[in-house]
């Protein structure tokens, strides 16, 4: 396999390494680093919670790190410390993410510590009120955060139950959680087939295989795919906020990671929010000083996709602001807003700079390879990435967005007063 560079630091290929109890573990050494990082994905996310119990992902994304096998929480914390271990995790549509950066000489002993927070979790008693008390607090939290709000009001609205679901649980749900139902659902769901291990950093990939099939002994199942049909709630919603500012997101659908389409949205996305020479910036905050924020985001799954754009504004301007980020989402695939050379040029230089600057974290690259093996069933070197990028023309592009279909697109706002948008 070729190897890709990053500056003064070579990258050999990630290899994809089936482990005896059914679960994926992919492995890239980087000559020159000394650091080491672990990504653990665990198909249980918000997307399998039951529907009356939303919230034990994100109660188990804190209990994980609160004691495993013969230690107790302290006992726990304490041996990762001891191992300058850090780590953390969260919850995710269909995973529950843990991550883990060390040196590389730390990997072997650490691994025990981290397969016992797979398979053994205490889930103590004494635990669960304080876990249940900051994931209710982590809801109420958004009361000041009204743009994490419409985001979320937004993913709400726009994706197919269950995978519109927040990752922060109801109120309602997460006070409905007993310690009987976190054990259960966790040993249910918690299964290696579906799982994946992702380490990249100063490893050894047959050494780090042989320890986790030791220690992954006697562990079986296979996890539950996930289902969902088409959404059933798209369109303009509006929340109410006694405010000074107006909130707006918009989205539309977006082809997923193993579609052909992925590497030109994702160059499509540079070119509206390539930072202040991106087209939202320039038509919606520099032209007409219509808001104080704007960007657009694009995030694929391995079946699908979704393009988010963002603005915030004063109420006063959120019509006409809400009105020039939708033009501007729209234009970008007919022939008067066809993507220029320039445009292209830029797109490419900036992913490809994000690119190489994550390859340059081990932390990054083990989260990277692992969502390749979910999303692609394979991961990628960094030189495929940066090739992948560099391959795609401007009549490729420009054809492209000329046939792209947005679907039905769904518009959240969050305000004093709601906004007008021509959906």
């Amino acid at each position: 396999m070729p190897q890709a560079t990053t500056g003064s630091t070579s990258i050999s290929g990630p290899q994809l390494i089936p482990l005896d109890c059914g679960s994926a573990l992919v492995a890239e050494p980087i000559a020159g680093a000394q650091s080491a990082a672990l990504t653990v994905l665990i198909p249980s996310g918000t997307a399998i919670e039951p529907e009356n119990r939303l919230g034990i992902a994100a109660m188990w994304s804190e209990l994980l790190f609160r004691g495993a096998g013969e230690r107790d929480s302290r006992q726990h914390a304490d041996a990762l410390d001891k191992l300058g271990v850090q780590s953390g995790g969260s919850p995710e549509t269909f995973f529950q993410r843990l991550g883990f950066t060390m040196l590389g000489s730390r990997v072997n002993e650490a691994l025990p510590l981290i397969i016992d927070m797979i398979r053994a979790p205490r889930c103590d008693a004494e635990s669960i009120e304080p876990v249940r008390d900051l994931a209710i607090q982590s809801i109420e939290a958004l009361d000041d955060d009204p743009q994490e709000r419409v985001m979320r009001s937004l993913k709400l609205h726009h994706a197919p139950a269950p995978i519109n679901r927040s990752n922060l649980g109801t109120i309602a749900g997460l006070s409905a959680v007993t310690r009987d139902d976190l054990f259960n659902h966790w040993h249910a769901t918690a299964l290696p087939v579906g799982s994946i291990f992702a380490c990249a950093g100063a490893i050894d990939p047959g050494a780090v295989a042989d320890r986790c099939n030791a220690l992954l002994q006697g562990w079986g199942g296979r996890a539950a795919a996930v289902a969902w049909g088409a959404p059933t709630s798209r369109g303009l919603h509006h929340e109410s906020d006694d405010t000074n500012q107006t909130q707006i997101a918009v989205a539309h659908d977006s082809p997923g990671a193993s579609d052909p389409g992925f590497a030109l949205e994702r160059i499509a996305t540079a070119v509206l929010s390539g930072g202040m020479s991106g087209r939202l910036f320039t038509e919606v905050r520099e032209k007409r000083g219509l808001c104080y924020s704007v960007y657009a985001s694009y995030a694929a799954e391995r079946d699908f996709g979704r393009t988010v754009a963002y603005v915030g504004t004063t109420p006063d301007k959120a019509d006409e602001a809400a009105a020039v980020l939708l033009e501007q989402l729209r234009t970008i695939n007919t022939p008067a807003g066809a993507v220029t050379r320039e445009e292209l040029d830029r797109a490419k230089i900036g992913l490809k700079s994000r690119v190489v600057m994550s390859g340059e974290s081990t932390s990054n690259r083990a989260m990277t390879i692992a969502r390749d093996v979910h999303r692609l069933g394979a991961p990628r070197t960094l030189e495929h990435l940066i090739e992948e990028i560099d391959s795609v023309t401007l009549d490729q592009l420009n054809g492209y967005l000329a046939s792209r279909d947005l679907g039905v697109m769904t518009c959240c706002t969050l305000g004093p007063k709601p906004v007008s948008a021509e959906l």
